[in-house]
């Protein structure tokens, strides 16, 4: 039998070791990272191509070269078995420094307190907006593009804000995402308005999953010269649909579409009116085998829905052969065509189109 001295020391040593041990788990650091670039080429484009409003295949013809579209660095803690926080940074070509070159900004440093209540998390700080994050899953091609809410600026992917989201059943059947934010994405608020999102997620089966979302954005009252003397209400809302089916390694189908009018934004026949964008964004992509898949899609934007006579609608065309040699690396020769309405005045618009090869990696 073991004598009280080494009784006492041995529960001594079990006190001792056990939150050593519990500390090592829950107080555990991640660091990751990936980025992408490409090279790429600017086949065809129109000669006013600078004055195409609305076009996110801009550029010069015959325009190519190198570049890191994105670069992510992230690092998540779980601070206890309650608190977990995420910093990321990232940086990318169009955010440059002071002397051209590539600039670096916080894209996220949240805290989030896990099942404040049963099954809902609360989150405080620059964290991911409601509205496209299923669907930019379910695309998980974000190194080819952004999904058409992000890429047309409709929402910003990231707001300073506190959230709650969970789910009301022990299968996630229907979840939800409230959020209050600042609506200045990562930029600090410099004004008493805000952005309010709602998102509900519905989970039929492990691959079929349907959201509808949408968000309010109080905004200052603008004035117009024609009127001197007037305010009008200019606050955005925005509604959104979208229905994926992702059966892993083997198809993936995806539809999202969107409706954001912003109040009396527009003086038309001398009139205030409101001013309302239209999207639609169909994608597919189908695995070959472990080291090659294919994908598409299809997107439609309307920046003036409400306005025919401006004629500008928008097309956007992407195709993908995709080769991963390890499953941390994508090699993705791809090409990108963006068609233009014909305007008013009967203009018709030559396509742009780029070829690019990119490249996605996981460096962490």
């Amino acid at each position: 039998m073991l004598s009280v001295k080494k009784s006492i020391f041995l529960i001594l040593l079990i006190l001792t070791i056990k939150p050593l041990f519990s500390q090592s788990v829950i107080e555990k650091g991640r660091i990751s990272g990936y980025m992408f670039g490409d090279y790429y080429y600017n086949i065809t484009r129109d000669t006013g191509i600078s004055n195409i409003k609305d076009a996110v295949n801009g550029g010069e013809k015959n325009l190519n070269g190198f570049q890191f579209r994105r670069i992510y660095l992230t690092y998540d803690n779980d601070i206890s078995e309650q608190f977990v926080a995420k910093f990321r940074l990232e940086a990318d070509q169009e955010a440059n420094t002071n002397n051209g070159k590539i600039g670096i900004q916080v894209k996220d440093a949240f805290l989030t307190w896990k099942d404040i209540f049963e099954g809902s998390d609360l989150t405080f700080g620059i964290q991911p907006t409601p509205m496209f994050e299923t669907s930019e899953n379910i695309w998980g091609r974000r190194y080819l593009e952004k999904t058409i809410m992000d890429l047309r600026g409709i929402v910003s992917s990231r707001d300073i804000a506190i959230s709650l989201r969970g789910k009301t059943d022990s299968k996630g059947f229907f979840k939800y995402w409230l959020m209050i934010g600042n609506g200045t994405g990562n930029r600090p608020e410099f004004d008493k308005y805000k952005r309010y999102y709602l998102s509900l997620q519905f989970s039929f089966t492990n691959e079929l999953v349907m959201t509808v979302g949408g968000d309010y954005n109080t905004r200052a009252k603008t004035e117009y010269s024609l009127f001197p003397g007037r305010q009008y209400e200019n606050n955005d809302f925005t509604l959104s649909a979208f229905l994926g089916y992702n059966k892993k390694d083997s198809y993936m189908l995806g539809i999202e579409s969107f409706i954001n009018q912003r109040e009396n934004a527009i003086v038309s026949n001398g009139e205030v009116k409101n001013n309302r964008k239209f999207g639609i964004s169909a994608f597919a992509g189908y695995t070959l085998d472990k080291k090659f898949s294919l994908a598409g899609r299809y997107d439609y934007f309307n920046p003036n829905e409400n306005q025919e006579n401006l004629k500008n609608s928008r097309n956007l065309f992407l195709f993908a052969f995709e080769y991963k040699p390890v499953s941390k690396v994508t090699i993705s020769p791809n090409i990108l065509i963006e068609t233009y309405q014909t305007d008013a005045s009967g203009r018709e618009y030559t396509p742009s189109t780029t070829a690019r090869l990119t490249i996605n990696y996981i460096f962490l």
